[in-house]
């Protein structure tokens, strides 16, 4: 069992930034699946990022050059760095984290709203 908090949601203008950072209460070690997912109002849940521990990323192309995915051991968290965000950034943000062909851990989300 994991379990993940997520922090640094909020509310900011066109152009501005945030940074996500997902805390788990196990070493990011333990798993092979870390990634970001959103779900805007009225849309299906979709992959923002995800990373490997080679350091490996990918990324939804409605994001690439503007966000970045890392790892922070130490701190046993995911984070996502999010900058030049736009309205349709807007959504709820949620961290999972897991292992293939095992159980998939989920954060309780966290609000991004974007306004122009």
């Amino acid at each position: 069992q994991v379990q993940l908090v997520e922090s640094g949601g909020g509310s900011v203008q066109f152009g501005g930034s945030l940074r996500l950072s997902c805390a788990a209460s196990r070493s990011p070690f333990s798993f092979n699946l870390m990634a970001w997912y959103r779900q805007g109002p009225g849309k299906e849940r979709q992959l923002v990022a995800n990373i490997t521990h080679t350091g490996a990323t990918n990324y939804a192309d409605s994001v690439k050059g503007r966000f970045a995915i890392s790892i922070s051991y130490p701190d046993k968290s995911i984070n996502l760095q999010m900058n030049n965000l736009k309205p349709e950034d807007t959504a709820v943000y949620y961290c999972a984290i897991g292992r293939t062909g095992g159980n998939v851990y989920w954060g309780q989300g966290t609000q991004v709203t974007v306004s122009s």
